[in-house]
């Protein structure tokens, strides 16, 4: 039985220790790291997966902004989510999105962008980001980056370049 939870401090060294086996690096992990011990950091939205109490999932939702003629409109990141290697293909990453996604709503954020497999989040509603006239701040394949409007029409009138804090780069 997986249980999804918000991370507790105990799980931080568990928490990395997915991260890195999940990438085969340590930036992914590093990049967790770095955005909780920041501003942008929201710690109802760094959640685990527990599996008979060993922690096998990980997903982090964090603030970042889309800037354009609108002004700047902050906006959540879903970066990074990993499951363990040994259990990956479990459907443990899907309960990690529904969860995260359900309680972003649940704490009224409207909008998620995410850079990610073109054939695994369109199935949580993610559609590419272009489409919806947003630009990444960097070079990434059309495809891969995504986003999902938590509120009907949460992105009317709002187009622009996407913008991440200081503790993505070298990340992405």
């Amino acid at each position: 039985m997986i249980v999804i939870r918000s991370e507790r401090r105990e799980d931080l060294e568990a928490i990395h220790e997915v991260n890195r086996l999940a990438f085969g690096q340590e930036d992914e992990a590093l990049l967790v790291r770095s955005i909780r011990n920041s501003s942008h950091f929201i710690p109802e939205l760094s959640l685990v997966a527990s599996q008979k109490g060993q922690i096998v999932g990980h997903i982090l939702f964090s603030m970042i902004s889309i800037e354009g003629q609108h002004g700047i409109k902050p906006v959540l990141s879903l970066a990074p989510m990993a499951v363990h290697p040994e259990v990956q293909n479990q459907g443990i990453g899907s309960k990690l999105v529904r969860e995260g996604l359900k309680r972003c709503r649940n704490l009224r954020h409207e909008i998620v962008i995410v850079i990610g497999h073109p054939h695994y989040y369109p199935r949580f509603g993610f559609v590419p980001a272009g489409q919806k006239g947003l630009e990444a701040p960097f070079p990434v394949p059309d495809e891969a980056f995504m986003v999902l409007e938590l509120a009907p029409k949460a992105l009317a009138g709002i187009k622009g370049m996407v913008t991440y804090p200081p503790e993505f780069e070298g990340a992405t």
